[in-house]
């Protein structure tokens, strides 16, 4: 097939149409004449791979990873920085508009950073012969011996566990493990291993041969990280972040949702008299009570803790997992109304359906896209709500 890219769509691939059907092609840009093989079918859904680019966009550049296509972590590799940045704007509008069925704001800001070498954390897979990144779309396996959108110091690790990979001391059902650095001391944490535990000799053994290795929990600026907790993975916007989210806001009480090891709420307590924060992961938990001891630490679901709330504080920021506020606590935060909510969201389809249960209660006082993952189809969001009535 022979085809016009119309526009790019949340998850990374370009959309066109042939004969009434909608064709999804990854690695492509608006406004390219790209030949195309459809790869599966289903109904009026076409998606394809491209095999030739006709007719290339201004904006399309050489990627530097070699593994570029291969590898599922990047999508917009092949992209100008800038531009990438002007097409995530416009897939948050357009998901918004898709899914909540209401409109952005005319004006989203934007905050971004290097695009390259900013991943503190990386998450690599081990099949018994190859050490890498899953491929795109499969469980696949691609070997790698660096990762440009990853630090220096993940990239030297990565490279040292290549070769101990090859060693016969390396356990061959080791499936999967994070890697968690500061740049002076990483994190080396096992997620999977089957059935099968992994031997203490052997994290002694990597951490001999890992410069930094740790096992348990690091010092990030300040905060105690453990290795089952949650921490932001853009070494270079953390702190942008927090002043994104945080803007001016002041007063005497607040609560802080999904609040982890205390990002937010550490500087929470600056600004308001009584900061609650409430976070269900234990290990999280542990770190936020080491890391901001002024502040009131609630391990509960938040839709649990929401339901004991009897007034409204005056200011509550959330920071959820993926799959967003889940309607029992919109509902809650529609039962107690704090007139000022901050809503921070990595996936614009839960965010769309968020600030569509919101409304019109509350307004949309203004949006940030923050690219915290850059050349990834990723797409970080800040929303600022103020009470209507």
């Amino acid at each position: 097939m022979d085809l016009l890219i119309e526009k790019l769509v949340y998850g990374g691939e370009g959309l066109a149409r042939d004969n009434g059907k909608v064709v999804l092609t990854p690695f492509v840009l608006p406004g390219e004449h790209v030949v195309v093989n459809p790869v599966t079918q289903k109904k009026d859904l076409v998606r394809a791979r491209a095999t030739e680019v006709r007719q290339p966009s201004p904006h399309r550049t050489t990627a530097p990873c070699r593994y570029f296509e291969t590898c599922g972590g990047c999508a917009y590799q092949h992209a100008q920085y800038a531009f990438e940045v002007e097409q995530k704007v416009e897939i948050l509008r357009e998901v918004l508009r898709r899914v909540g069925k209401f409109d952005a704001p005319t004006d989203i800001a934007t905050v971004t950073g290097p695009e390259w070498e900013y991943r503190n954390r990386v998450q690599l897979h081990f099949d018994g012969r190859r050490l890498g990144f899953h491929e795109a779309g499969s469980h696949e396996v691609v070997g790698v011996d660096r990762c440009p959108i990853s630090s220096p110091t993940l990239n030297q690790a990565i490279t040292r566990l290549q070769a101990l990979s090859k060693s016969r001391r390396w356990p061959e059902f080791l499936r999967t493990f994070e890697l968690f650095t500061n740049e002076e001391q990483t994190l080396f944490n096992v997620t999977d291993s089957g059935p099968r535990r992994v031997s203490r000799s052997f994290f002694e053994w990597v951490n001999g041969e890992v410069p930094g290795a740790l096992e348990s929990a690091l010092n990030y600026d300040g905060f105690r990280v453990s290795h089952r907790s949650f921490f932001q993975v853009n070494r270079f916007l953390i702190q942008s972040l927090v002043e994104t989210a945080l803007g001016d806001v002041r007063g005497g009480t607040c609560l802080d949702l999904y609040a982890g090891v205390g990002l937010f709420t550490r500087a929470l307590v600056d600004r308001f008299a009584k900061v609650t924060a409430v976070e269900a992961v234990q290990s999280a938990v542990a770190d936020l009570v080491v890391n901001v001891p002024g502040a009131t630490v609630v391990r509960q679901p938040v839709e649990e803790f929401l339901e004991t709330v009897d007034s409204a504080p005056d200011y509550v920021i959330a920071d959820p997992p993926r799959a967003g506020l889940t309607g029992k606590v919109t509902q809650q935060l529609l039962r107690i109304r704090p007139p000022r909510l901050t809503i921070i969201s990595c996936d614009p389809a839960t965010l769309a359906r968020d600030l569509a249960a919101l409304l019109p209660t509350y307004k949309i006082d203004s949006m940030t896209l923050i690219d915290l993952f850059p050349k990834t189809a990723a797409i970080e969001s800040v929303a600022q709500l103020v009470l209507t009535t």
